[in-house]
């Protein structure tokens, strides 16, 4: 099987039970964003070492493969929706417990924090504000689309909690300064 089919070349792709749809519908919007908040993590995954961080990686690979069960719910006909795999009510408690588990130990916040102090900082914060975007993107397409399962959008919505508690986490492995973010007043 060739990797082109020349199909999307008038600006439409298939869905997930063959219906053709322009590429800029929100599904594809929606789909295409989660898919690339899948590569982001992925590179996030790799940023990490095995030994030191094995319990995150292992958490990433787990992300990893409920995105691509969002991406299928996403890119998919209803009629095909009871084929495919779920998000389900388990998968957010799941986050929650990983986001607790980040946060055990560190100091409460009382500001905003800056996205940086280490390129796993840094990154951690690439995928949730990607993540957020897919999160809207998957809730415009919603809208007119209201097959799609309400558990996926909150999934997003939880995951770029994740990612944020994976930053604090991460940064305090690496010893990396919290910058807080201190808006000026005084002009």
């Amino acid at each position: 099987m060739k990797i082109y089919t020349r199909t999307g070349d008038r600006g439409t792709t298939s869905l997930v039970g063959g219906t053709r749809a322009p590429k800029n519908d929100p599904r594809i919007e929606a789909y295409g964003t989660v898919d690339e908040l899948a590569a982001h993590t992925g590179h996030l995954h790799d940023l990490l070492e095995a030994g030191r961080h094995g319990e995150q990686r292992a958490q990433l690979v787990w992300v990893l493969d409920r995105l691509m069960s969002c991406e299928s719910l996403l890119a998919s006909e209803a009629s095909w929706l009871p084929k495919l795999p779920r998000i389900r009510p388990d998968d957010l408690s799941r986050l929650e417990q990983y986001i607790d588990r980040a946060l055990e130990g560190l100091p409460e916040l009382r500001h905003f924090t800056l996205p940086c102090g280490h390129p796993a900082v840094s990154y951690s914060h690439i995928c949730r504000t990607v993540c957020r975007r897919a999160e809207r993107r998957t809730v415009s397409a919603a809208e007119r689309y209201p097959e799609i399962p309400e558990n996926v959008p909150a999934y997003l919505n939880r995951l770029s909690d994740y990612f944020y508690a994976l930053g604090r986490r991460l940064g305090a492995d690496f010893g990396a300064e919290e910058m807080c973010w201190e808006p000026d007043n005084k002009q």
